[in-house]
């Protein structure tokens, strides 16, 4: 059986061409939706890893403070304060150091870019294009 010659390009119908067109359009839509996927993935995965040296760093600098806050209470305490005199000094200091870390844990989190930025250029430039 002999199959037709394909058509050359000049030969092709306005209908055969907008069926490529909208068939290469679609596969390019497809393409960039993936490129969207793994690039929101990409950020997404480096946001939680921070996340968790964050908890992770948290969870050993506060195991460590405690013992830190302990030491400082009895050596405030030997100046000839009050225990709970001493406790409360010690506490307001750490407290605000602590307070300072966490803003500063959450201003760098905030900074983090999670627009597609790579996506929203290819899209313009097919826009514009």
């Amino acid at each position: 059986m002999v199959q037709p010659a394909p058509q050359a390009k000049q030969d092709r119908s306005l209908g055969e061409l907008l069926a490529e067109l909208t068939q290469e359009m679609t596969t390019l839509v497809r393409q960039e939706i993936t490129l969207a996927r793994v690039e929101m993935t990409d950020k997404v995965s480096n946001v939680a890893k921070q996340v968790g040296l964050l908890a992770v760093g948290g969870a050993l600098a506060y195991s460590g403070v405690l013992a830190i806050v302990a030491a400082l209470v009895i050596l405030v305490s030997r100046s000839g304060l009050p225990m709970w005199a001493s406790a409360l000094i010690v506490g307001i200091v750490v407290a605000a150091a602590g307070g300072f870390l966490v803003k500063k844990g959450i201003d760098t989190i905030k900074g983090q870019d999670l627009v597609p930025r790579q996506t929203l250029e290819t899209l313009k430039d097919l826009k514009h294009g």
